[in-house]
């Protein structure tokens, strides 16, 4: 295995400022693009907190050694008659401060394409190096519940107990792998504490943004660790509202299957929510069209939404 160190470099400034912090341990946020993010969670509430507050890279992964560039090609700008521009993919560890001027870290990008035990380790290093009292990772999985409902969230990890409330949908399961989940095995088997946040997404909308489980992640967060995080909070609860109002004008414009498919899952989630007994969402499934039929009713939502931002 590569020598985990030799995958990222340190910034001198932004490792000064998480060693001059007086915190007792900063927590960790990380979210790597690439694997199941249904509607875009993990990837609009890393956005949302790097748009909103204040951040400077701490350290820098070598993206050239993680990233297979053919399988996901960095977008180049080209003008006229030469190219401008090159967007180079970056996984870096940023220090970011929240309303309160508290300090926290935030580790984004690309989902490494190999090496996923090296860089494992070497995330595990730098949460040894900084003192890191928790991890949290955070992303959104497709499920059969509406979204005129509450988003749920299942945790998982080794601090389970700082999201009280939450039950266990299954005893075991095997699923792909992805690097984040490695990362969360190997933190916790070398005894550091880590929690994985999970939104259910509607799987009817798991293939376009929905800030609403992004904002219930979120809240998530702030109430496991005590981060405060208005400004985040706000935009995300802005572009619900949006999204929100455009799903029900399409629904209103009587696509008769795509209603009864809602309605059934709300008859569906209101039933077995109330069971005081009910082990899952899943525990009576009912004949629903897949989450691909019911993505292709929304394809013109999207790009409906898409031309209206284009235009903005």
């Amino acid at each position: 295995m590569l020598d985990p160190q030799d995958m990222y470099e340190l910034e001198p400034e932004g490792v000064d400022a998480v060693d001059s912090a007086d915190v007792g341990g900063p927590v960790l946020l990380y979210h790597l693009d690439g694997f199941i993010d249904a509607g875009e969670t993990g990837e609009l509430l890393v956005d949302r907190l790097l748009d909103g507050l204040d951040h400077q890279v701490v350290a820098r992964f070598d993206a050239d050694r993680l990233v297979d560039y053919r399988a996901r090609r960095p977008l180049m700008t080209f003008r006229r008659d030469h190219w401008t521009d090159y967007e180079a993919p970056e996984i870096a560890l940023r220090l970011v401060h929240d309303a309160t001027g508290t300090p926290f870290l935030l580790l984004s990008g690309p989902e490494p394409d190999v090496h996923w035990e090296a860089f494992a380790q070497a995330v595990r290093r730098l949460v040894e190096r900084f003192g890191v009292r928790l991890s949290i990772n955070f992303h959104g999985i497709p499920m059969g519940v509406p979204h005129t409902r509450p988003v749920g969230i299942t945790p998982h990890g080794n601090r389970v107990d700082l999201m009280p409330g939450h039950r266990a949908w299954f005893d075991e399961a095997q699923v792909p792998g992805s690097a984040e989940s490695l990362i969360e095995l190997r933190l916790a088997e070398a005894g550091h504490d880590v929690l994985g946040v999970a939104a259910h997404v509607p799987h009817y909308l798991a293939r376009s943004p929905y800030p609403d489980a992004s904002l219930a992640v979120l809240e998530a967060i702030t109430a496991a660790t005590g981060l405060v995080l208005p400004g985040p909070a706000s935009a995300l609860r802005a572009e619900s509202h949006t999204i929100r109002g455009e799903i029900e004008r399409q629904i209103a414009e009587g696509d008769a299957e795509l209603v009864s498919v809602v309605r059934g899952l709300e008859t569906q989630y209101d039933a077995l929510a109330g069971a005081a007994t009910r082990e899952s969402l899943m525990a009576e499934p009912i004949d629903l069209p897949s989450a691909d039929d019911l993505g292709a009713q929304f394809e013109r939502f999207l790009a409906e939404r898409e031309s209206g931002e284009g235009g903005a």
